[in-house]
């Protein structure tokens, strides 16, 4: 398949990033109700057999909103205790979500040792897919909380690619603020086309005008082309759509919506 709605269609397992700006209002909180929309997408498909893995990010949002202080603070100690306390807010928004659905969810903390350690691989390895053989769906995010420069993967994109290359995925489905891939940045040019199919990712990227992320995300269009290559370089296909939409991976998959798709050769 080709088009993003064949590829939800036939895969089995499928990774899901959910970004700082899905999960974000615009003053920084965490959209429930969003997030609600997505748990509720995620469960019908884990009731049509697919597993189901998350790659999250939110934990500094979460742990803004909650105590509402050090926002404005740029000190690395505060930008990661800030991550502790929101990654239990985080947490638990998913436990009582899916608890909605008689579902469970597992907490899994990774940093960019643990994907080249060939031990940890096979730790991680083996969790998940523990995990999603007792139908429980595993939440992972960075370690934010002590990760520094040396060890850091830094975006989610990436931390989704190399969990779905990891764990062996069908499909690596990121959200982001936008349709997909655009040849020009759509919020500044109401004439931008968007690319439902990318084939060659160096083709595309010296092609299109790369644009900024927003406040609360870490990632842009690079990011995600950076994620696209590593999963298609080991044979999986992405998907880039609007998480924004209500219901969008299920308008997707019923040709509602429109999505980016990486193909890999």
């Amino acid at each position: 398949m080709t088009d993003a709605a064949g590829l939800i269609r036939d895969s089995r397992k499928i990774v899901v990033k959910i970004g700082s700006n899905t999960l974000s209002t615009e003053k920084g909180q965490v959209n429930y109700k969003r997030l609600h929309n997505l748990v509720e997408q995620l469960v019908s498909f884990m009731d049509q057999g697919k597993q189901i893995l998350i790659v999250t990010s939110g934990a500094g949002v979460c742990g803004t909103a909650a105590i509402n202080k050090w926002k404005r603070k740029s000190d690395m100690n505060y930008k990661q205790a800030l991550c502790a306390i929101g990654q239990v807010e985080l947490m638990m928004a998913y436990k009582e979500l899916f608890k909605e659905h008689g579902r469970h969810v597992g907490q899994m903390l990774l940093c960019n040792d643990d994907f080249g350690n060939q031990s940890r691989n096979l730790h991680i390895r083996n969790t998940l897919f523990t995990l999603v053989d007792e139908g429980v769906v595993p939440i992972i995010n960075e370690n934010d909380s002590v990760t520094v420069d040396e060890i850091k993967i830094g975006d989610n994109d990436t931390l989704s690619a190399l969990t779905a290359s990891l764990w062996g995925a069908d499909l690596l489905i990121i959200l982001s603020d936008i349709d997909g891939v655009y040849d020009k940045n759509p919020k500044e040019y109401p004439d931008a086309k968007l690319i439902e199919v990318i084939r060659d990712i160096d083709e595309t990227e010296a092609t299109i005008q790369i644009g900024m992320t927003n406040d609360f995300g870490t990632g842009g269009i690079t990011t995600k082309l950076s994620a696209a290559r590593i999963v298609n370089k080991v044979g999986i296909p992405m998907a880039i759509m609007n998480g924004f939409k209500k219901d969008i991976i299920k308008g997707v998959l019923e040709g509602k919506e429109k999505a980016t798709v990486f193909l890999p050769e």
